[in-house]
């Protein structure tokens, strides 16, 4: 049995980062070389000085939505509505607080959007039907606001902060926050270095921060989320590995992707779909052979998945060191570099 609690670790509360670095990549890194067994301690923009001449590096471009709205009842009561998942033009799948004032059939006014309780989940989500004028998208521009994690309790002053500078697909109910540090000049730099960029699509649910709730790992099920890898860039993911080039992912949605995808000799295809991959330790990675990533909660199915690229005991030994040299954590957090 894996036990979820030996993924613990005791964390600070004033570690746990609220606001952003600025500019982006002044944020630091935690390097680590799986081959050499050397941790170094320097800032993301010296991220370049790691990565070689013909590295891959796979992003995930999914953009976030403004998926926090706020209704009223017929009584004035007030309710929080959290998007999860589109299910066609109208309908949405949900999260509604407090859920007993979202029965089947209740109707909840907003600014400029309305909505109707359909039904009501498996998971105790709620399906609903929205009505609103003009364009949904420039709507929810307007009244939504970023659903930052549960840990962070300061408001964010530019919506822009939750998401990476090369987003691009909306659809997340989180962001994919191991991208937060890149900046245009950074990617531009790396790319004249000649390192090469790819592009997958993973739109990360809020089932990210679900808490592992089993004391077996295996018993614990995965949230599922949708993917994508288009044709050109399955293509260059491909040609990297038929070469013998690095792969490098940038952040768990992108190696939750990758795995999904690729056969065991790390080869994509062109595809789309569901997955809801769990990796934890002992699994053989077949296609990503670096990760960039953040700091992530204890027990938490994140810190699994990086403890499956670097050892429990080794992922666990560098979260200690990274609390006595007081990195800051989890998703506005520094990162690390697993080499």
């Amino acid at each position: 049995m894996t036990s979820t609690k030996d993924f613990y670790y005791d964390l600070p509360e004033e570690l746990i980062a609220q606001t952003p670095a600025e500019p982006r990549d002044s944020s630091r890194l935690l390097v680590y070389n799986r081959a050499t067994d050397e941790v170094e301690h320097r800032f993301f923009r010296d991220i370049g000085d790691y990565l070689h001449k013909g590295d891959l590096v796979v992003v995930n471009d999914t953009k976030v939505l403004p998926a926090r709205l706020h209704f009223k009842t017929e009584h004035g009561g007030s309710v929080e509505v959290l998007l999860l998942k589109r299910l066609n033009l109208s309908d949405w799948e949900v999260i509604v607080r407090p859920g007993k004032k979202a029965a089947e059939g209740r109707r909840l006014y907003g600014d400029g959007l309305n909505l109707t309780v359909l039904s009501r989940t498996d998971s105790g989500g709620r399906i609903v039907r929205f009505e609103w004028q003009g364009v949904f998208e420039d709507v929810l521009s307007r009244v939504g606001e970023m659903p930052l994690p549960p840990y962070i309790h300061t408001k964010l002053a530019d919506k822009d902060r939750y998401q990476t500078v090369y987003c691009k697909t909306e659809g997340s109910a989180a962001a994919p926050t191991a991208g937060l540090h890149f900046t245009p000049e950074l990617i531009e730099r790396l790319k004249a270095s000649g390192v090469e960029f790819a592009e997958v699509l993973l739109h990360v649910g809020l089932g990210t921060f679900r808490p592992v709730k089993t004391d077996d790992v295996e018993h614990h099920t995965m949230h599922s989320e949708f993917y994508a890898i288009n044709a050109a860039n399955a293509q260059k993911i491909n040609r990297a590995k038929q070469e013998g080039r690095r792969v490098i992912a940038v952040g768990t949605t992108a190696v939750r992707t990758l795995e999904t995808v690729a056969d065991e000799h790390g080869f994509v295809r062109e595809c789309s779909g569901d997955t809801n991959i769990f990796i934890y330790p002992p699994y053989k990675f077949k296609c990503v052979d670096a990760l960039i990533t953040n700091f992530h909660l204890p027990e938490s199915t994140l810190v699994m998945l990086v403890s499956a690229f670097a050892s429990r005991e080794k992922v666990l030994e560098l979260y200690n060191l990274a609390v006595q040299k007081r990195y800051r954590f989890f998703s506005f957090g520094d990162a690390c570099l697993f080499l």
